[in-house]
């Protein structure tokens, strides 16, 4: 029969066992990855710009492309890979939100594309758009009422 292990001594295990990360080269690198991911952002809006695309629709594309890329990268696996490295580098920009959906809906494959993938996709999206939504409104309702 095994003894139940007081939170103390559960916290001293994962303590002993946990690895130590040096916290000044893993921000170092989340920052540098978070940048060339701000840069390739920054690039593909350039060159939609030379190509003499509307800057509103050239920013949108941009948005659009970074989306698709993090989509396929999550789906290939490599967007893991590459967040392991960056950290918080990688969810911050746009493309950590698309790979937070698109995780979802990886993993949910196995259950079907109907209870699996349509039903789990938006578990991550869902609050955000909700509560970006509702704030957004508060925020317009706000602005209303004692700013104009």
């Amino acid at each position: 029969m095994s003894r139940k292990i007081t939170p103390n001594e559960y916290q001293s295990l994962v303590s002993k066992e946990s690895n130590r990360t040096d916290g000044s080269a893993t921000r170092i690198k989340s920052f540098l990855i978070g940048g060339a991911i701000c840069m390739l952002g920054e690039g593909i809006r350039q060159l939609l710009l030379y190509f003499e695309v509307e800057p509103d629709a050239a920013a949108a594309w941009t948005s659009v492309i970074l989306v698709f890329c993090s989509a396929v990268f999550t789906g290939l696996g490599l967007y893991e890979k590459l967040a392991k490295h960056g950290g918080a580098g990688t969810l911050v920009p746009i493309t950590g939100f698309a790979n937070a959906v698109a995780s979802a809906a990886v993993e949910s494959r196995t259950e079907g594309y109907i209870l699996g993938v349509g039903a789990k996709i938006f578990t991550i999206a869902g609050p955000v758009i909700l509560y970006g939504t509702t704030a957004s409104v508060l925020y317009g309702i706000i602005y209303y009422l004692f700013c104009r």
